[in-house]
């Protein structure tokens, strides 16, 4: 299939019908706006979003969208660059495996600064995320395993196509303008797997919403691009990936199936590769006896891509912890509580027990494993051994997952605020409002 396929199937995917798009994947697009939403607040004082709130609000210009914890609006442009690197600053937003990224924290942030300047209804913001969540997830698979590994953070690579959509279609682009914004925003896609542990990891969100209004904005301006910078010769596919994988990612497309509706969402403030891990522990039992008790080994068996992201051997902050197979683990068998953030000091770093018994933990790749599945085995002093094992492909009941996200929001934020956001996550509201409640004077 030729590359130049992926232009007009993105687009196909752009130009969806609202009316064809099913209850069950807006459902979801609810769960990503609420989880998003929650991120944002949860995370407004990380040091990160200080820094990058400080910086938009220092440079000044139209007062037009909202950012996480500021008062005054700024330009559409700064709060989505804002938004998504706040939102992303505890690593505790959604995830979507077939293309190993983070799709809201890139998406919704250029979503609602396009919408909150176009005055538009949640709904629209969250068919806009849909589609462009869609398109990125899609892309993303076009790019391949071989993107990820090399070190391109999906996140920031395939999310700024999914926010120039998202942001597209709110500003109403018609479909050659979309194809010139999805053009332009191939030669600013940008994201390194390095930045993990840092923050530049959350920076990575922002630069993909940023992106996608930028070109956009600059679009509606009679800014011109090439035809295909994406599928065209030399365009984003030819020159970051080596075996694209077309075949799969553009079979049963929407409105027929909805990639998207297989979105993860994160139950523990880590790194989404360690989940399966942790739910595989957490079934043996938390213990914080074990620290004093020490197993002789922990094996930690999970798909070598994984190796790469989330195997910091000796984290030196909270923020690498996120990112420690070995130190999680520890810290799991110790009973501390993985799904608080506030759980993540730098102090883990120096805790003797804790820094023992990751010593203890020995990470094995298996590539015959799935990449959201993770086996456990730990061996005891008296020779038994106990282990469990997790596939986080297993699909959640919506119903017990809409419980469970409201409680991580309650938990995050209180009941009242926690409520507040569901009712706007769920429609009863406009992008005004929207802004409104992400602003500190939406308290």
């Amino acid at each position: 299939m030729p590359r130049s396929f992926a232009m007009q199937r993105l687009l196909d995917i752009a130009f969806l019908d609202a009316g064809t798009i099913d209850a069950h994947s807006r459902r979801f697009a609810q769960f990503s706006l609420f989880d998003w939403l929650v991120a944002g607040r949860a995370g407004m004082m990380q040091d990160a979003s200080r820094i990058i709130r400080d910086l938009v609000a220092s440079e000044g210009g139209r007062e037009r969208a909202s950012v996480f914890g500021l008062p005054q609006k700024v330009p559409a442009r700064a709060a989505a660059l804002a938004n998504g690197t706040i939102s992303h600053a505890l690593d505790y937003d959604d995830t979507h495996f077939a293309h190993i990224g983070h799709p809201s924290v890139g998406i919704y942030p250029a979503a609602l600064a396009a919408a909150e300047a176009a005055g538009v209804s949640v709904d629209q913001v969250r068919d806009g995320f849909l589609l462009g969540a869609e398109a990125s997830c899609r892309l993303g698979m076009v790019l391949g395993r071989g993107h990820y590994q090399k070190g391109f953070h999906q996140t920031a690579t395939a999310g700024a196509f999914g926010a120039t959509i998202a942001a597209g279609r709110v500003h109403g682009l018609d479909r050659k303008q979309m194809q010139t914004a999805l053009s332009l925003v191939a030669t600013r896609a940008s994201g390194l797997k390095s930045q993990f542990g840092s923050m530049g990891k959350p920076y990575n969100a922002g630069i993909a919403a940023s992106n996608g209004i930028e070109a956009v904005e600059l679009v509606t301006r009679g800014f011109t691009s090439c035809d295909d910078g994406i599928g065209g010769t030399q365009g984003f596919i030819d020159t970051h990936t080596e075996e694209p994988g077309d075949e799969t990612a553009w079979a049963r497309m929407p409105p027929e199936e909805f990639v998207f509706d297989d979105i993860k969402y994160k139950l523990h403030a880590c790194c989404h590769g360690t989940h399966a891990m942790i739910e595989a522990l957490l079934q043996l039992g938390r213990n914080p006896a074990i620290a004093a008790t020490a197993p002789t080994r922990i094996e930690v068996t999970t798909h070598p891509r994984w190796l790469r992201v989330c195997d910091i051997k000796q984290p030196r902050t909270g923020l690498e912890v996120k990112f420690s197979y070995r130190h999680l683990a520890a810290m799991v068998l110790s009973g501390r509580d993985t799904a608080s953030d506030a759980t993540y000091s730098d102090d883990l770093c120096t805790d003797q027990k804790l820094v023992a018994l990751a010593g203890c933990v020995e990470v094995l790749p298996d590539d015959t494993l799935s990449d959201t599945a993770c086996r456990v085995r730990i061996f005891w002093k008296d020779g038994s051994t106990s282990e469990a094992s997790r596939d986080l492909a297993q699909r959640m009941n919506s119903d017990d997952l809409e419980h469970k996200l409201r409680r991580k929001g309650e938990m995050l934020l209180g009941p009242v605020m926690a409520a507040r956001l569901w009712d706007l996550a769920s429609g009863n509201g406009s992008a005004a409002a929207l802004g409104a409640v992400i602003r500190q004077d939406g308290e």
